[in-house]
């Protein structure tokens, strides 16, 4: 008997559920009986809680995937879906400008050109070293079949801080990030300036924007 009133009761729901993202209406959704019907598409630029969808593109411009970022209370939380990368970890960050160029200049060096310098440095790079930047994020790790998905929450930056007057960008690099942490046996001297700045994350491979 309490299993019966238990189905119940979550079938109940389920369709409460579908019923409230029908009146929201303009995607599509599956019913329990196989058939689609209206419903509320994913969260875009201008939701009421001030929510993104980001594309993420490779240098040749091919989509590799999306971010959708979201205000969560005084955090930030972001849900990334990727495919056709490279299995492994890759670094994964917050950058300080809203440009994804392929072979562009570094805002700060003119003189050195890549793929998606355009978005400059990680957010909070000026206050910190890498592995403490507002902008440092948890490793993507993609999967042998090629795609990755992660939910982070960070309360290190704000949705203002990202859609600012030059936006911002949702990175992924080619390699995995070492966080800058090297131990003294391996580097008695300590992390060099290059993996202070990016953790040692390699080339920039995936890119969004997040217009302010």
């Amino acid at each position: 008997m309490r299993a019966t009133l238990r189905t119940t009761i979550l079938a109940a729901a389920a369709a409460v559920t579908l019923t409230a993202c029908t009146a929201e209406g303009t995607g599509t959704a599956a019913t329990t009986d196989g058939t689609t019907t209206d419903a509320a598409t994913p969260a875009t630029t201008g939701t009421d809680d001030g929510g993104t969808t980001v594309t993420l593109t490779d240098a040749d411009g091919a989509e590799v995937g999306t971010a959708v970022l979201r205000k969560d209370g005084d955090a930030v939380a972001i849900d990334v879906d990727v495919a056709d990368l490279e299995p492994g970890f890759h670094g994964f960050h917050l950058h300080a400008v809203g440009l994804c160029e392929p072979a562009s200049p570094d805002p700060s060096d003119p003189a050195k050109v890549g793929d998606f310098l355009s978005a400059g440095g990680h957010l909070g790079a000026d206050a910190s070293d890498h592995g403490a930047h507002a902008g440092d994020l948890p490793a993507l790790l993609v999967e042998q079949d090629g795609t990755a998905t992660l939910t982070v929450r960070t309360d290190a930056v704000t949705m203002d801080d990202l859609l600012d007057d030059d936006g911002s960008a949702v990175m992924i690099h080619a390699d995995a990030d070492n966080f800058a942490h090297i131990p003294e046996r391996y580097a008695p001297a300590g992390p060099d300036e290059q993996t202070l700045r990016t953790g040692d994350a390699g080339d920039r491979i995936a890119c969004g924007v997040l217009e302010g």
